[in-house]
């Protein structure tokens, strides 16, 4: 079984994991990181850190066009179901065996309103381990935090983290992130899409691969990489 991620640009994530398709925070429109088309995606799964815009995006569409099943926490789960879309609800520290794997949320340092201004409950990341075995961390839009470290005690393969800063963890707290998780792969996100999250990727990449045992993958939107 093979297991692949992409990234979109921003937050915007798709993962390929034997025969399933999943997308994580799905923001197309109005994002000039990426000119992909949501048009022309498939997912059978869709997952929402956090009510944020820059995060809900194009999940409702998608998830209409699709059929996909949206997971989030509780609140999130709720508004979608409201609009008609398939749902499973999660929370923070609970996890679930899927189809494509067992699935975890965990805490997050953040804020989740909804775009319509409605209670869009705890923003969260995601802990994915699939069917074969590999472990995935989607850390979402998140400060630093000292659990950080259980996190890590699973034996993560690959992290998904921000180094933006402004609205989440910047690269020194990123790096100390790293240091933490202490995954054999690490992927950094929610940078440079707008100018006050403006980063030097390849500056702290270097960083990361001098003061710790991780190995940066530095992502152009659409490029993916496969999990060994």
């Amino acid at each position: 079984m093979k297991t692949s991620l992409r990234w979109y640009g921003h937050a915007t994530i798709g993962i390929h994991t034997g025969e399933y398709k999943l997308l994580v925070d799905p923001f197309f429109t109005g994002n000039t990181a990426t000119q992909q088309n949501p048009g022309t995606l498939e997912a059978d799964y869709i997952l929402i850190t956090h009510g944020h815009s820059d995060h809900v995006g194009d999940a409702p569409a998608i998830a209409r066009r699709t059929g996909a099943t949206i997971i989030s926490n509780a609140e999130i789960s709720k508004w979608f179901s409201n609009q008609g879309l398939k749902t499973h609800a999660q929370h923070l520290g609970g996890g679930y065996h899927h189809p494509f794997g067992y699935l975890k949320m965990t805490y997050a340092l953040h804020g989740s309103a909804l775009p319509d201004g409605s209670y869009g409950g705890n923003p969260g990341g995601f802990l994915l381990t699939t069917l074969d075995g590999k472990k995935l961390y989607l850390a979402g839009d998140t400060g630093l935090f000292g659990d950080m470290a259980l996190i890590g005690d699973e034996g993560i393969d690959l992290a998904v983290i921000p180094i933006g800063d402004n609205y989440t963890m910047g690269p020194e707290d990123a790096l100390r992130a790293v240091k933490l998780l202490r995954a054999r792969v690490v992927v950094p996100i929610h940078y440079s899409t707008f100018a006050v999250i403006q980063q030097d990727a390849a500056a702290w990449a270097a960083r990361v691969e001098k003061e710790t045992a991780s190995r940066v993958e530095l992502m152009k939107p659409g490029d993916n990489i496969e999990l060994s």
